[in-house]
């Protein structure tokens, strides 16, 4: 198995859309890229603590690719958008993938300037190394399919 970490907005619909993905075992969410240690909702969404939701995907590699998963997080949100998904405003919701190794990186660099091309706006999807992710609490996990309603929150 292996781990890939992503930011597209709301994680409760990131995480959603990446558990459809066959291959994918687990896609907990959390926050990263934050200057906080061990950060709680309310502080990520009331405070500047620099996090942003995200979920980090286990996945098993002989069945689905980091490139795939890369090309399914293009199609899941609005790369186009600081800041912003639908809704949800804030830096929080920014757009990014957290990488994991220097493959990670050149992957997702060359995702990046391919997923471009469906683009008439500029992709502001950070790419960077990614830092500690903090697992969200426990009511943020598989929020939609415990309360067996439709992911509304992402394309």
């Amino acid at each position: 198995m292996q781990k890939a970490i992503f930011a597209a907005g709301c994680f409760w619909g990131v995480e959603s859309a990446f558990m459809d993905i066959p291959g994918v075992k687990l896609a907990p969410c959390g926050y990263i890229g934050g200057t906080t240690e061990n950060p709680t909702y309310q502080e990520v969404c009331h405070s500047d603590t620099g996090h942003a939701e995200a979920v980090e995907v286990e996945f098993d590699p002989a069945k689905v690719t980091f490139s795939q998963l890369t090309d399914a997080f293009w199609k899941m949100h609005d790369p186009t958008t600081m800041n912003r998904q639908g809704p949800d405003v804030g830096s929080q919701y920014r757009s990014a993938i957290f990488y994991l190794n220097e493959e990670q990186r050149l992957v997702a660099e060359a995702s990046k300037a391919r997923a471009q091309e469906n683009f008439d706006r500029p992709i502001v999807t950070e790419i960077t190394e990614a830092p500690t992710f903090w697992t969200a609490e426990e009511y943020h996990q598989m929020y939609f399919a415990k309360r067996g309603i439709a992911p509304a929150c992402h394309i």
